[in-house]
């Protein structure tokens, strides 16, 4: 089985509590908009602070484009490389050891892609086999693994590079005082990570506390396509966040999560480390009720959303790696990575430890 050996998250120097942002994005407001709602939106988002790309007074309406996406070539260039020299480090690889990168990201456009703009200066070897992803979303940091894990049982002497890189607020449109553009102003924030791992042949497979990846499982609900994503153009990113998906997280993921599990001869009761994307408060409450599961089993999934927000596919990496960092569990632990994006769609991977 593919073993994860390191996992870290990186973030850029600008830190602000959320009520400073609040204050920041309620002076961008059109006419005849209530700040007050944008107050209440804020305060609901279960966020106490957030890490941005820029300073809190650079951002605003009127940039265009073109100089906002050179700017997020420009951080998430600095902000991967760290990450990734931190993850290796920790592995105890050589930046000349990676096999494959896979690459996430859904908050910027780069050709050639990240994960080739970072290879030389990172140290990767010229013939590494690259897989750049895109449009996934929320629930690419998890589809990412589920991919280096497709890859490595197919190369099980291989290790391979996870690369997460989003930074969210350089979509913000200031000025969007749509429900769905003042929702994604107060969840998402700005950051890094990148996860090593080996297949079962590798000389370190056997040397790490890291969980071993189980299986993994991606769906799609047809008909929900319209209800997350983005609407692309000449502004940018705009958020498209329909209010159905409290309902559909309740609908059908309940429904995977449980079917996935009973695959395995498991219930959700039986997950002892939930990794669970933070979409938000409500669709954590939402997730927690309709599995059965007792307040405290999203604890870190709410935690990483107060810390630093919505970090999209990079959040799943995040609470991973703060998992890991508080003492890895019992041998024998069972862990469920799950996270969503637009598609309608949701990943779910089945760790072990």
């Amino acid at each position: 089985m593919t073993r994860v050996l390191a996992v870290s998250s990186v973030f850029p120097p600008h830190r602000y509590p959320q009520a400073l942002i609040t204050r920041a994005l309620a002076g961008c407001l059109p006419p005849g908009v209530d700040p007050a709602l944008l107050s209440r939106v804020h305060a609901a988002a279960g966020v106490e602070a957030r890490y941005l790309a820029r300073p809190l007074e650079e951002y605003g309406p009127g940039e265009d484009f073109g100089t906002t996406n050179a700017r997020f070539v420009e951080v998430a260039s600095d902000l991967g490389a760290d990450a990734v020299g931190a993850a290796l480090a920790d592995a105890g690889l050589e930046p000349g050891a990676v096999d494959t990168v896979v690459s996430t990201t859904v908050t910027g456009l780069a050709t050639p892609s990240l994960e080739a703009r970072l290879a030389e200066r990172c140290g990767l070897r010229p013939d590494v086999r690259r897989l750049p992803l895109f449009g996934l979303g929320c629930a690419a940091g998890a589809a990412g693994l589920a991919r280096v894990h497709d890859l490595l049982e197919g190369r099980p002497a291989d290790a391979a590079l996870l690369l997460s890189t989003e930074l969210c607020s350089l979509t913000l449109q200031p000025s969007d005082a749509s429900m769905a553009g003042l929702v994604a102003g107060a969840l998402f924030g700005d950051g890094a990570g990148a996860l090593v791992a080996v297949g079962a042949r590798h000389p370190l497979h056997d040397a790490g506390a890291g969980p071993f990846v189980v299986d993994a499982r991606s769906r799609l609900y047809p008909g929900t396509g319209h209800l997350l994503g983005w609407d692309i153009g000449h502004w940018g990113f705009r958020m498209l966040l329909g209010r159905e998906l409290p309902e559909l997280v309740r609908l059908h993921v309940v429904e995977e999560v449980e079917s996935f599990l009973a695959g395995h001869d498991l219930k959700p009761a039986d997950v002892d480390v939930w990794v669970c994307h933070p979409g938000g408060p409500r669709i954590l409450d939402v997730l927690a009720g309709g599995l059965g599961l007792p307040g405290e089993a999203f604890a870190a999934s709410r935690r990483s959303l107060a810390e630093v927000g919505n970090l999209s596919s990079a959040s799943v990496l995040h609470i991973l790696g703060s998992a890991r960092a508080a003492g890895p569990p019992a041998p024998g632990a069972v862990g469920l990575m799950v996270a969503f994006g637009p598609g309608f769609a949701s990943e779910l991977v089945l760790l072990r430890w």
